[in-house]
């Protein structure tokens, strides 16, 4: 398999805090990779560190090969990264529609993604109207990943997309990001380790800023020690 994006040995502090001490992780391409850890493990800075919003002080990130580190964020995200957030950041005072329109890099995008995410997300396209602001949790989080189907992402961060929906909802999601893969590759920060490891294939656990362990997500299945340890699941 194609390694996508490599990340070798990142440091990154926030003020004077070290928060990654030693970040090491690679997601192949059309992968949908895990990366897992307690709360304060360090998982949304990785992602931000990735993006260019906290750059890191030392380390090396490559993304297609190339250097990421001293670019800027708009630049980064040109080169084919989506990203959605833990708290979505959608517009609220836009509709739906607009909040899909404002995501496109050219002309025409959405028009040529709208099988893709109306297949994925059908609510949408019948809730084009209504203002962000108006939907349901579970729906705000479904127009947060469409819009980064938008453009044409080779990679998808996904920060904790089921936090705060209901069951049901999380489960349908699950399966919406399990469609993903066949589309682009996709890291996910999750803390529902029973929904990561239903649709990962592989992960990266960190603690205390750093990778501990990493592997097939079907070997980490089975290793219930090792869940316990990091995650605190069962």
């Amino acid at each position: 398999m194609t390694v996508l994006l490599d990340v070798d040995n990142i440091e990154t502090y926030i003020g004077q805090y070290r928060i990654l001490d030693g970040v090491s992780l690679a997601v192949e391409a059309g992968s949908i990779t895990a990366l897992l850890g307690r709360n304060g493990a360090g998982k949304t800075t990785t992602l931000k560190s990735i993006l260019g919003l906290t750059p890191p002080r030392s380390g090396t990130i490559r993304f297609m090969g190339e250097r990421l580190n001293g670019r800027r964020t708009c630049q980064i995200a040109r080169l084919g990264i989506g990203y959605v957030p833990e708290h979505r950041a959608i517009f609220r005072d836009l509709t739906v529609q607009e909040n899909l329109t404002l995501a496109e890099r050219r002309p025409g995008d959405l028009r040529r993604k709208a099988e893709l995410i109306f297949g994925l997300f059908p609510d949408l396209e019948r809730l084009a109207r209504l203002k962000g602001g108006q939907l349901s949790g579970g729906q705000q989080q479904m127009l947060a990943i469409a819009r980064a189907l938008v453009p044409d992402n080779r990679l998808l961060l996904i920060d904790e997309p089921s936090e705060g929906l209901a069951p049901v909802l999380i489960e349908h999601l699950m399966s919406a990001i399990k469609q993903l893969s066949s589309h682009t590759t996709v890291l996910l920060v999750e803390q529902n380790f029973r929904m990561a490891s239903a649709i990962s294939q592989r992960y990266f656990i960190l603690d205390d800023g750093r990778t501990v362990h990493s592997g097939a997500m079907a070997e980490l299945r089975r290793n219930q020690s090792l869940i316990h340890t990091y995650l605190g699941a069962t």
